[in-house]
């Protein structure tokens, strides 16, 4: 499995386990996800300002994340306080395909997007959940992430969560 970049063909697939994603949230009884959001133009969006990012296992996309080497506006104001100020990447939209679900995909993307932090001289994670999104909660305890606080996030409070990689 390699992280890589997104591109314009990877758009259908992500779209497909995005949709994957959104359905198991609903069938979770989930608010989140379930008012639009995120859409194609979310992915297109996404690729356009260089943040999408593919898992690829023996050339199928199976996971996606969204990651920002820059300043996330909604993190500014934080019921809480970050672990850190300055450099940071912040993860959103993060899914897995339907068809690897349960295998540590999840996890093994997060360890691959903290090299890939390292790799650009930038120490500090920040991610928001939803407070009912269990399966994100359990990865981001099992690899270290501190809770911060809460944010706003698309209209909606997130549980924020920070980690500081060591460099």
């Amino acid at each position: 499995m390699f992280l890589r970049a997104a591109c314009d063909a990877d758009i259908p697939k992500i779209w497909e386990i995005l949709q994957q994603a959104i359905a198991q949230r609903k069938a979770e009884g989930s608010e989140q996800w379930q008012n639009g959001y995120p859409n194609e133009s979310t992915v297109e969006e996404d690729l356009a300002s260089n943040f999408g990012y593919v898992l690829e296992d023996e050339g199928e996309v199976v996971a996606y994340a969204a990651i920002l080497f820059e300043e996330e506006p909604a993190y500014s104001d934080i019921k809480g306080a970050w672990l850190s100020e300055g450099d940071s990447a912040v993860v959103h939209r993060v899914a897995t395909s339907n068809a690897v679900k349960g295998k540590g995909v999840a996890t093994r993307l997060f360890r691959m997007i903290e090299d890939l932090c390292v790799s650009k001289q930038v120490f500090s994670i920040k991610v928001d959940t939803n407070f009912d999104n269990a399966p994100m909660l359990r990865i981001l305890e099992k690899l270290g992430y501190s809770y911060c606080g809460e944010v706003f996030f698309i209209g909606a409070p997130r549980m924020a969560f920070e980690k500081l990689l060591v460099h």
